[in-house]
């Protein structure tokens, strides 16, 4: 390998890793601060939180890899030409290209890299931390006890305690309402203070009461019943046993998520979206069969000569249906009715069903094709970013960061607008995923062009000295007109 190939993999890849993870970083803290209130106060343990950040991170390398391809590129090829040293290359007769060449093996590389993990680890991915996401979402918070609230969190159960001590372990002035038998408040256990422990497994929550009273309204009648015996025992010491197993992470099947879009690779979106293409022409196809079979004794009349029908026809009609009486005229505009409604009420629910299944079977269209328009976004943000690095000759995280974010947030919004086209229905999947690379993909050629050709094109001082001239002609016009009325 010669030197030249050396300093640019060294130059290029000390900043793609180092943008790539703070990207990855600066993603997961925004994924963090979304979810932020489903996480708190459940008493997660650490692995768990550790797995879902470690899985919602891999989610999150579509949106990191170009970004951190966009940024390292300006920053290789803009630090190259701050210090000179591409002049230096030029000026021994070494090409742009030929400088460029190890960066764009290192991109088709991750080109390569970035569709096999598309299509074999993201859906796993995706798998993994939707579902622990789910079942984290749906987890009850942790098991607290507040002094002087009505806690709630243990089914059939509402504690009350007025104050806690010794780290939260011994609780004083303690009221314990018992709803299991679905009656309402007839059972009611009071304690001067007592001691709150959870045994070894975490399944249950023992509380020993101590110098307390059980209050018990006996009835074996309804609720209406005027005699209501009311029983109530005193007691020194008692321990009362209550399951907090619902407080534990339950773990849903991940069968239940493998069916949707995200967690499927190439070979399975084809397979899924031929299934729903079929039904969903099967279902219009028994519409349509239905419609006509619906009206397949009714004459059917021809619209595009309805102008032409004989008008002495129409009058005969109109009198025959003026002769019956006024009952059976009712029962033929009622019965008309009830069937225009009918037809209308179908109409609406097959269009909203049809609706519902394009916008399923575009959801799949769409990952089938976000597999290659993440591979195909690294060369097009590479074609953008080398060259406009080369151009602007500024290296660093000041101007070049400013650029890549700009272009950044002009392609993922561009992505995002035609993917919300195609849920629409607007474009096809093949026309709003891939346009923002088309639209971009011209103006990375440009760029390379310019920066072949040493084009000025960013240059502020050839801008400053043309508006110089201007200035200098506009003051000139002036002066000269100003001469002219003198």
């Amino acid at each position: 390998m010669k030197k030249l190939h050396k300093l640019v993999l060294t130059s290029y890849i000390g900043p793609f890793i180092v943008t790539f993870f703070i990207s990855l970083f600066i993603l997961l803290m925004q994924f963090l601060w979304k979810y932020i209130d489903d996480l708190v106060g459940k008493g997660l343990e650490w692995y768990v939180i550790s797995e879902l950040l470690f899985y919602s991170s891999a989610t999150f390398v579509p949106l990191a890899l170009p970004l951190a391809v966009l940024l390292s590129s300006i920053m290789t090829t803009g630090k190259m030409g701050e210090h000179y040293e591409l002049v230096a290359f030029k000026s021994a007769g070494i090409s742009l290209r030929r400088i460029m060449w190890p960066m764009v093996v290192i991109s088709m590389f991750l080109v390569l890299g970035a569709f096999f993990f598309s299509n074999n680890v993201l859906p796993v991915a995706n798998l993994k931390s939707l579902s622990l996401l789910y079942d984290i979402r749906k987890q009850r918070p942790a098991l607290d006890i507040a002094e002087g609230v009505y806690y709630k969190g243990i089914d059939n159960f509402v504690i009350r305690v007025d104050d806690k001590s010794n780290g939260g372990e011994i609780l004083h002035g303690i009221k314990i309402y018992d709803h299991t038998e679905g009656r309402g408040n007839t059972s009611l256990t009071t304690a001067d203070w007592g001691t709150m422990a959870v045994t070894p497994d975490q399944r249950y929550m023992v509380l020993t009461l101590h110098n307390g009273t059980n209050y018990q309204e006996v009835s074996d009648h309804g609720p209406l019943d005027p005699g209501r015996p009311f029983q109530r025992t005193r007691f020194e010491k008692q321990i009362r046993k209550f399951d907090i197993s619902m407080f534990e992470l339950e773990r849903t099947d991940e069968d239940l998520f493998r069916g949707n879009f995200r967690m499927l690779n190439i070979s399975q979106l084809v397979s899924y979206e031929d299934s729903l293409s079929r039904e969903l022409s099967r279902r219009k196809t028994n519409y349509i069969n239905a419609y006509i079979r619906r009206f397949n004794n009714y004459p059917q009349a021809d619209t595009t000569g309805y102008h032409q029908i004989d008008p002495s026809l129409m009058v005969q009609a109109d009198i025959g249906f003026m002769r019956e009486s006024p009952v059976s005229a009712g029962m033929v505009i009622s019965s008309a009715m009830d069937m225009i409604r009918t037809n209308r009420d179908h109409a609406r629910y097959s269009h909203e069903e049809f609706r519902t299944r394009t916008r399923t079977l575009a959801r799949y269209q769409i990952e089938f094709h976000r597999k290659f328009t993440l591979s195909f976004a690294c060369v097009v943000l590479f074609l953008i970013g080398a060259p406009l690095g080369a151009i602007i000759r500024k290296g660093g995280f000041g101007l070049p960061m400013v650029i890549s974010v700009l272009l950044f947030v002009l392609f993922h919004v561009t992505s995002m607008m035609g993917e919300k086209f195609v849920r629409e229905g607007v474009l096809e999947a093949h026309q709003g995923m891939w346009v923002a690379s088309v639209l971009l993909l011209p103006v990375g050629i440009l760029l390379t062009i310019q920066a072949t050709t040493d084009s000025p094109l960013l240059d502020m001082d050839i801008y400053k000295q043309k508006l110089e001239k201007i200035g200098r002609f506009i003051g000139l016009g002036k002066t000269d007109a100003n001469n002219q009325n003198q």
